[in-house]
């Protein structure tokens, strides 16, 4: 996403031969986003992306790959990774990893409505069903153990307020995740950023999700609320859209009924993605890496969608139910 790492034309020319995707026509990097260095990229059988991995190591990355390629197999519209030669996802490059996927069609739909959350819906909970056989295991690594180690790393540099909310915040999600309910939730591999930017559409038409890179094995409801508080929010002031939020949840129901144990937990976790974004921000904004074209993101915008999920419980999961 920011380029970290520049990849010039003399750079591809003789990289790229280990690919069966022809000569390489041009380059351009993708200045949205904040985690690795991605690329337009055009050879002569037609459109794709390179990324160049910044944080994941050549361990963790089979993970990822191997999850869209199990995923695009069963017809979940994601980007499908490119082998090179030897059959290898990932390849070396500036003596970081990278690899190359298929671009999606359409573009992303910012200004979302109705019909848009509940193609997204219904695409998640396939997803989720999809990956269920998945054999590679990996933690969220954004997950509570992050949030344990950064709380401390950010706090220094928030204002008294914001420290309170935060360790109050840690001290509710701690008391959840020991929680029975939250023992029984579904789980397995989760895209765990599925905001409006990492979803392409085609008129109203879903066209695939893509930047898998932090997906991991968590709770199912946990990557659902991540996607509601993106997809479902008033962007000014984190106030939930109601029909929006319906209308993905129901066609999130069409495909996979939530558990009684889901319904508990709801609201726990709407509260445990906002947290989970506010903290990243705050590492971001107060600790930066340099890039090029690197544009920290607010975090205050997840600190409001969290005050709001704490004073307004949102609405249920299944409609009438509490």
């Amino acid at each position: 996403m920011a380029v970290f790492t520049s990849v010039s034309m003399a750079d591809l020319d003789p990289w790229i031969k280990q690919f069966p995707l022809g000569k390489p026509i041009s380059i351009q990097g993708i200045s949205s986003g904040i985690e690795n260095s991605n690329f337009f990229l055009n050879t002569e059988s037609g459109e794709y992306v390179l990324t160049v991995f910044e944080n994941l190591n050549f361990a963790q990355l089979p993970f990822y790959l191997n999850l869209m390629h199990h995923l695009a197999e069963r017809a979940v519209l994601v980007p499908a990774p490119i082998a090179n030669l030897y059959g290898e996802l990932l390849a070396s490059l500036h003596g970081k990893p990278a690899a190359i996927v298929t671009k999606l069609e359409g573009s992303c739909q910012l200004t979302p409505g109705a019909v848009h959350c509940a193609e997204v819906g219904a695409m998640l909970a396939k997803m989720h069903l999809a990956a269920e056989d998945f054999s590679i295991r990996q933690p969220n690594l954004r997950g509570i153990d992050w949030w344990r180690s950064t709380t401390p790393v950010v706090l220094p540099f928030m204002p008294d307020a914001g420290q309170h909310l935060l360790r109050a915040e840690m001290h509710f999600q701690e008391a959840f995740a020991a929680s029975e309910p939250y023992h029984r939730l579904p789980r397995g591999p989760i895209h765990a950023d599925l905001f409006r930017n990492n979803v392409m559409f085609d008129g109203d038409r879903l066209t695939g999700f893509f930047d898998f890179y932090f997906a991991g094995c968590d709770t199912w409801l946990f990557d659902v609320a991540v996607t509601v508080n993106d997809w479902c929010v008033d962007l000014d002031s984190g106030v939930l859209d109601t029909a929006r939020a319906r209308a993905m949840l129901d066609a999130y129901r069409s495909v996979r009924e939530f558990t009684a144990d889901e319904q508990v937990a709801w609201q726990p976790m709407l509260r445990a993605g906002a947290l989970r974004f506010w903290l990243s921000r705050l590492y971001d904004l107060h600790l930066p890496r340099d890039a090029e074209m690197l544009t920290p993101h607010d975090p205050t915008h997840f600190e409001r969608i969290l005050r709001e999920r704490i004073a307004h419980p949102a609405p249920a999961l299944i409609e009438g139910r509490n």
